[in-house]
């Protein structure tokens, strides 16, 4: 498949993962002022998500654990079901950053890291999930994950969120060719500080990471940057799009001379 082309959102059906809140509620409000059609996937709604449900007949909301890979897979059966046809875009919002159970530094030596499963495992399963379901369909589509700033540095104080973003980098510029071949345009926003609950309702963070609101995006600027990155054409496959409050820039792929 060759010439992606610009993808409005218009009719089209959105998986949107972490949807209940923050920056992915904020891209949810924007692609339904779109007029796109949206599966609002999470384990739970807030009270501001609830209502743009609620009101909305182009909403719906789908419990999510995306760590359940069965999970994922049924929200393409809820898109069917509500809305007629697979998605045409996901988006992988949902992520964690150093929760105290899932953390290297506060291990609790269960079996496993939660944040690799939510933050990494689970939006290299959803981008597979669409790159099946949309070419059992002879559709192209997109996929958008949000990664982090924290993907393009080193911070030993949250060494694994740092490395679950660093996958994230890695997986979208390895998935770059997928636009030509699977018709999957795969791409990513990166931003950093953003003045979500994240941030404000947790004061160790605050101090930890001096936190400064004055510097820190909205969540409706990284979701205006997240539909561009998905309508506009010169965003290309493997794309990953740096947001803080500098502005915005195309993180140039590294290349290793062998």
């Amino acid at each position: 498949m060759t010439g992606f082309g610009a993808f409005p959102l218009a009719n089209k059906i959105i998986v949107v993962t972490g949807g209940g809140s923050g920056i992915n509620l904020a891209f949810v409000r924007q692609a339904l002022d779109l007029e796109a059609r949206v599966v609002v996937a999470d384990l739970r709604l807030t009270a501001e998500a609830q209502d743009l449900v609620d009101t909305s007949p182009n909403a719906v909301f789908k419990k999510c654990d995306v760590a359940d890979w069965k999970d994922l897979q049924n929200l393409v059966g809820t898109a069917v079901q509500e809305f007629g046809d697979v998605p045409d875009v996901y988006v992988a919002g949902a992520g964690v950053f150093e929760p105290l159970w899932s953390s290297f530094q506060g291990d609790t030596e269960t079996e496993r890291y939660a944040q690799v499963d939510i933050n990494v495992n689970h939006p290299i399963k959803l981008t597979r999930i669409a790159i099946r379901e949309l070419g059992n369909k002879k559709k192209k589509g997109v996929v958008l994950i949000t990664g982090s700033v924290a993907g393009l540095r080193g911070e030993y104080a949250v060494a694994l969120y740092c490395a679950t973003k660093h996958a994230i980098t890695g997986f979208v510029r390895s998935m770059k060719n997928a636009q030509s071949m699977n018709g999957v345009k795969v791409v990513a926003v990166a931003p950093g500080k953003v003045h979500t609950p994240m941030w404000t309702e947790d004061d160790d963070k605050l101090k930890q990471f001096n936190y400064d609101a004055g510097r820190a995006n909205t969540p409706d600027e990284v979701a205006a940057a997240m539909v561009d990155l998905i309508v506009e054409e010169r965003y290309t496959g493997g794309t990953i799009l740096q947001m803080t409050k500098s502005g915005t820039r195309v993180v140039e792929d590294n290349w290793v001379q062998t």
